[in-house]
């Protein structure tokens, strides 16, 4: 049978964490924590369970999470973040795979848990994770908060039964929060491959985004939270392309 160690870093996740280590057993045969220094009952909940709990400097999600990779012992990883679980079916799906593993890499759907409500259209879901591999052949890649797992060609993929659950926002003002902050580092990527925020842009991709994801995508089927969530991402649309435009003003009148 095959053996999978399950990767996590965290930092101050006691609301999330003892959900997603529940969501592992049986499935882990390790169980690897990365912390960035919690201030939290992060760490009093790993000595719960069956964790290897380190502590390293926070440089960045993509170099966490390799270095997170590196302290794992088994040849396959499955990584999760603490705000997410297996559902019982991705569970079983799992279990089946470490029977018989056939492909390099594995990908599953997420669903997200907004403020008590699963989102199941729009550009939420289904949303496609690959986060079970074999760490011979791949690893973390991407810049800031667009980090993605990579795998060396070539190489095969399968797509299990079953979901992601991750648990987003617990409130709209933590999503409002976090939007700002988001569009703070997208805009700034934007900025340095030197892409542009016209007039035109700024009023057209909102609209866009929101006509996609709330009608074409179905987000209305989600109910209140399915306008709040198309909409909030329509605005961080917005904020992208206004904060990207105000670095160039700022680049000119320096």
């Amino acid at each position: 049978m095959t053996s999978i160690s399950v990767i996590i870093i965290t930092y101050n996740e006691e609301q999330n964490l003892e959900r997603c280590l529940r969501s592992v057993q049986g499935i882990a045969d390790e169980i690897v924590v990365v912390d960035s220094f919690s201030t939290d009952q992060t760490e009093a909940i790993c000595r719960k369970y069956a964790v290897r709990f380190i502590q390293h400097a926070f440089g960045g999600y993509v170099e966490q999470k390799n270095w997170a990779m590196g302290q794992a012992t088994c040849p396959y990883i499955l990584s999760l973040d603490a705000d997410e679980a297996l559902s019982d079916e991705l569970k079983n799906s799992i279990l089946k795979v470490k029977e018989n593993w056939t492909s390099d890499g594995y990908i599953f759907s997420r669903m997200t848990n907004y403020c008590g409500k699963w989102i199941r259209h729009g550009s939420w879901y289904p949303d496609y994770k690959l986060r079970l591999w074999d760490k011979r052949k791949g690893q973390w890649a991407g810049v800031k908060i667009h980090e993605k797992v990579e795998l060396l060609a070539p190489f095969s993929t399968e797509v299990l039964k079953g979901d992601l659950l991750h648990y987003s926002y617990y409130s709209v003002s933590q999503h409002i929060a976090q939007a700002n902050k988001f569009t703070d580092i997208t805009a700034f990527e934007a900025f340095q491959k030197k892409k542009k925020a016209s007039v035109l842009k700024i009023l057209i991709n909102p609209c866009w985004k929101f006509i996609r994801d709330y009608i074409v995508k179905m987000g209305f089927l989600d109910g209140y939270y399915g306008f709040v969530v198309c909409y909030i991402s329509a605005f961080a649309t917005y904020l992208k392309y206004a904060k990207l435009r105000q670095l160039y003003e700022k680049q000119r009148s320096a």
